[in-house]
């Protein structure tokens, strides 16, 4: 079985191609991606974001055709990103799913963005049955599977920790190209004092926005003045941040009894997470499964995954149905294709 994938939830598009061979291998066939860039200290318009989908997706498409060295009679169904995401960009990646659809008479299969990222973790790591830390622009999800659902066992409260970081390079004017919360790594690296900051941890749910208005406080006021460097600033939000996603994580640990934890999401590239959240599973006596930027990061080929596992189960979206959503919540998925 031959699996299309079209993720454009949020500034990237992409357009992934997998195959899934009677013997259960998952092979890999394609899998490019554009980003849309915009200025340091600016983020990204749902307007602007899906016109840069719209002007990508159908090169993209015939990119990863030309890639997997296949024709379209040989996919087997399109699989979409139905939501969470951006409503703009969403519906345009949407539409271009539908078009392809009616054009080739294949099934379509809407996605949710956040199932996506576990089912490619999970595919490309070997990860069994992990607690997920799901990190990224727009999500910050504790979750862990029980009875065919993904469990939601704590979460951000207000925004998520990679708009955090996100904004805070924005007001730094730290540049957005590859990506901001890159940047605030790579800075953070060179970071020497540690300033306290506050820590927002409650219960099993996390808060950022109070640190975010406390450390752009601290960046307006004392950076001009020399009494800070952005380094440092980067350093600190970093540490603060990290630690509160690996204290949420292993209390996950200890009430599911679980050894293993799977990093998913754009903030799980961060080297810096990785190494203490390795750290702490260590201790327990785990296993961390993580992966790097080609399937952190949004792609289609995450969506051609859990499309594709959930066509297996029977699973397809009439037309009338593929609309999309900038709210479906990882636990409102039936998973059908696990016991």
């Amino acid at each position: 079985m031959i699996a299309l994938g079209m993720e454009g939830s949020a500034n990237k598009i992409g357009i992934g191609l997998l195959e899934h061979k009677p013997d259960g291998q998952v092979v890999v066939l394609a899998n490019p991606r554009r980003t849309y860039i915009t200025p340091p200290g600016q983020g990204f318009l749902p307007k602007d974001t899906a016109v840069h989908h719209r002007e990508n997706v159908l090169s993209l498409v015939k990119e990863a055709l030309a890639e997997a060295n296949i024709k379209p009679s040989q996919i087997d169904c399109i699989c979409f990103t139905k939501g969470p995401g951006m409503a703009a960009p969403l519906m345009s990646v949407a539409l271009v799913a539908r078009m392809l659809s009616l054009l080739w008479k294949k099934p379509l299969v809407g996605v949710n963005h956040c199932i996506g990222h576990i089912e490619m973790g999970r595919m490309i790591t070997g990860a069994q049955n992990p607690i997920v830390l799901y990190v990224s622009g727009g999500n910050t999800q504790v979750i862990a599977y029980s009875e065919q659902r993904y469990r939601i066992f704590g979460e951000a409260i207000d925004i998520a920790v990679g708009n955090c970081l996100d904004r805070f390079a924005r007001i730094v004017n730290l540049p957005n190209d590859p990506s901001p919360g890159y940047n605030v790594e790579q800075c953070a690296k060179r970071g020497k004092t540690f300033i306290e900051l506050p820590y927002g941890v409650k219960g099993m749910d996390v808060s950022f926005s109070g640190i975010l208005s406390y450390v752009e406080t601290i960046a307006v006021d004392k950076l001009k003045k020399g009494q800070v460097t952005i380094d440092d600033l980067c350093y600190s939000l970093q540490e603060t941040l990290f630690a509160m996603l690996v204290e949420i994580t292993e209390r996950a640990m200890a009430h599911v009894g679980s050894q293993e934890v799977l990093i998913v999401g754009g903030v799980g590239c961060n080297v810096r997470l990785q190494q203490m959240m390795e750290s702490m599973v260590k201790d327990r006596g785990g296993h961390l499964f993580a992966t790097d930027e080609r399937f952190c990061i949004d792609n289609g080929l995450m969506i051609a995954q859990a499309g594709a596992l959930m066509y297996a189960s029977g699973t397809t979206t009439k037309l009338e149905h593929t609309t999309c959503t900038q709210r479906f919540r990882t636990d409102e998925v039936h998973v059908a294709w696990r016991e």
